[in-house]
């Protein structure tokens, strides 16, 4: 997919989301919630951004644990995240709610004017994957 084709297909062309950085990261057995942390941390990274610069934040957290686990060690105040819900509602697949979350927060995103948004969860035991997105163009 082109960027011209993207814009062609768009009820909004203005609108620009990217994928800023990714990060995957593992931890020992039986510490799930460590790992979306690491995961979060290098997606970060990757971005060259800080937690302090993102604006929305979405979970895929299995247990609510992983999510109180996050936000303390992130610094994150966690009623700021998963404003319109987590997978704990829907159910728990990976692929299917791991989308839904991404688009929430792409929604999200557009609400607030633009920034960077935050996707982070288990991917399997110990792992997690993250994404950085940044949506601009839609103040």
């Amino acid at each position: 997919m082109t960027r011209e084709r993207a814009r062609e297909l768009s009820a909004r062309p203005e609108i620009e989301i990217r994928l800023a950085g990714f990060g995957l990261a593992r931890t020992d057995k039986a510490h799930m919630p460590q790992a979306p942390i690491a995961a979060a941390q290098r997606g970060l990274a990757h971005a060259r951004i800080g937690i302090d610069e993102i604006a929305a934040i979405k979970s895929h957290n299995p247990f609510a644990l992983n999510d109180l686990v996050f936000a303390r060690e992130t610094g994150v105040d966690i009623m700021q995240m998963n404003n319109n819900g987590c997978s704990l509602i829907w159910g728990h697949p990976q692929g299917p709610t791991g989308l839904r979350a991404v688009i929430e927060l792409i929604e999200e995103l557009v609400d607030r004017g633009g920034g960077y948004g935050l996707f982070q969860g288990c991917a399997a035991g110990d792992t997690s994957m993250a994404g950085v997105l940044e949506v601009q163009g839609c103040s």
